[in-house]
């Protein structure tokens, strides 16, 4: 099914398991360019990783590492979602 959010910039919560992992994943088939945020920096680089490799998506500012929710973190994650 087509979704017409093909090119579309996501950003997905708690994207390195569980359900956030399911959306990113999700999104991802859709065709929709990520920026990933999760509190584990380790577990969130491997779900990242994982996803690039199974979707071909090039590495890229588009899926960003986030690992705590502090105010320059939170700034550049803003940014990251920016066009």
């Amino acid at each position: 099914m087509d979704l017409g959010i093909k090119g579309k910039r996501a950003l997905v919560c708690a994207s390195s398991k569980g359900l956030g992992l399911g959306c990113a994943q999700a999104l991802a088939e859709a065709g929709c360019d990520l920026v990933m945020n999760a509190r584990g920096a380790e577990a969130l680089q491997q779900s990242a990783e994982a996803i690039r490799k199974a979707y071909r998506l090039k590495p890229s500012p588009a899926i960003s590492l986030q690992p705590r929710a502090r105010p320059p973190c939170l700034r550049r994650l803003v940014t990251s979602t920016s066009l």
